[in-house]
């Protein structure tokens, strides 16, 4: 079985690397300024004549209240009126994106992530919503998938009602934590009540999917409470999970600088939080996707692994990697074609440069043959655990182990260690390997030993 692990822990802690996620390869470390608003416009033209299909990403970055653990581009205020004069540069960054595609070109996917989506008011949800069906081919009948992420402390049933009155169909639920101490200690007081009442409300209105985000490793967490906020959300009935490990990097993020070190737990009890997890989703009968996030056997990506259609891009696992994604709003990323490309990350930036009806695109990069022939190599690893060399000889014309002759030491060691099973037509990443996939998709990074990996979270 594809869900198939096998907790190894001496191989855990040799190969327990700080590194990418690889939700794009190269990294975003790699994008530059040179990089700017006319790639863009190129790369749309050239988007328009293929009728690719489309995905959107909407940031909202504005949240109520600050959570210390988040390395979000977040927005902090009470004021509600923030978010007016925001939301009018971003109806001008979406028409004037919209003016280069073509009205016919669908979109398959659409996300709002922030950020809290939802504190946004009902009136003007309902107004950016128009607005991008306005200038973008949304489609009517349900069958696109439209997500938002959700804060229960921002939502009631009249919100999840308007959100499936207006399309969505999708919901991601941060919870984190269900223990009152480990939620005081990162600001971040939410019940279970509060939780359960937001996904009566989507399952009520028939949202397709659900999904919970926990982290672990946050201050104040053991295994045994991190346990029982598990087997909560085991009860909750997720469609998907998504379990992250914490990455303390205060010197980079200000909000962490409140959390207290000496309160986190230490790494092997972070390791034991990450066991039982595994232990007790798989035994409630999720299936590993990868890369910490886990489905039900009927959920889309678990189907789409099985078939070998499974992709990965910024907006993690998808089945909509074959679509061009338009990122809008402030720090947002697009992916069309071979171009990268990120919208400013300071919100004062982002809406003068849009009051001044220029688009905000601050750097990003346009992938060469090499970055084209790593992706497949890496996207394939880390979507299905295994690479068969053909399909990439074909694809790119190559001789793999010709291509790779310098990485196959590397490689042949992973696989005395147990890590993959290797020969001369395939790279199967065996049991024990596939909660350490990043470490593999590493060794074809041809960038990685250029940055300190400081920039990176461990994989585990």
């Amino acid at each position: 079985m594809l869900d198939a692990i096998r907790w190894d822990t001496d191989l855990i802690r040799r190969y327990d690397l700080a590194g990418p996620r690889y939700t794009s390869y190269p990294t975003a470390v790699q994008f530059n300024s040179q990089v700017g608003t006319f790639d863009l416009f190129h790369a749309l033209r050239d988007s328009r004549k293929t009728q690719r299909p489309l995905s959107l990403y909407v940031h909202v970055p504005f949240c109520a209240n600050i959570c210390y653990y988040c390395a979000c581009n977040k927005v902090i205020t009470k004021d509600r009126g923030r978010a007016l004069p925001y939301l009018q540069r971003l109806e001008q960054e979406i028409q004037l994106i919209a003016c280069h595609l073509d009205p016919t070109q669908k979109v398959e996917q659409l996300h709002f992530g922030g950020g809290t989506p939802t504190f946004l008011s009902h009136d003007e949800l309902r107004q950016l919503m128009a607005h991008l069906r306005k200038h973008f081919n949304l489609l009517d009948d349900d069958s696109g998938d439209y997500g938002i992420e959700i804060d229960p402390r921002e939502a009631d049933w009249s919100t999840m009602g308007l959100l499936r009155e207006l399309g969505f169909n999708r919901v991601s639920i941060g919870l984190q934590d269900l223990d009152p101490a480990v939620q005081r200690a990162v600001n971040r007081l939410q019940s279970l009540e509060e939780t359960r009442a937001v996904i009566d409300a989507a399952r009520t209105l028939q949202f397709r999917s659900i999904n919970i985000d926990l982290i672990y490793g946050l201050p104040k967490q053991t295994p045994e409470n991190f346990a029982r906020t598990v087997e909560e959300v085991i009860h909750l009935q997720p469609d998907r999970l998504s379990v992250f490990n914490y990455a303390h990097l205060p010197e980079r993020f200000m909000p962490q600088r409140r959390i207290n070190s000496n309160e986190l737990p230490t790494p092997a009890q972070k390791l034991e939080m990450l066991h039982r997890t595994i232990e007790q989703l798989i035994n409630a009968g999720y299936r590993y996707i990868g890369m910490d996030h886990f489905a039900l056997p009927d959920d889309e990506l678990a189907i789409a692994q099985e078939e070998s259609t499974l992709q990965r891009n910024f907006q993690g696992y998808t089945t909509h990697g074959h679509c061009d994604l338009i990122g809008l709003g402030v720090s947002a990323i697009s992916q069309i074609g071979d171009l990268y490309c990120q919208n400013s990350s300071d919100l004062n930036q982002y809406q003068n440069a849009l009051a001044a009806s220029q688009l905000a695109t601050s750097r990003g990069l346009l992938c060469n043959a090499d970055d084209r022939l790593r992706r497949a190599v890496i996207q394939q690893l880390i979507c299905t655990f295994s690479l068969e060399f053909s399909d990439i000889e074909q694809v790119f014309n190559i001789d793999f182990q010709g291509y790779f002759g310098e990485l196959w030491p590397q490689l042949q060691d992973m696989a005395k260690d147990g890590l993959i099973e290797l020969d001369r037509e395939r790279i199967t990443i065996l049991p024990a390997g596939r909660l350490l996939v990043r470490s593999v998709c590493m060794v074809f990074d041809a960038y990685l030993e250029q940055h300190s990996r400081q920039r990176f979270s461990r994989v585990i």
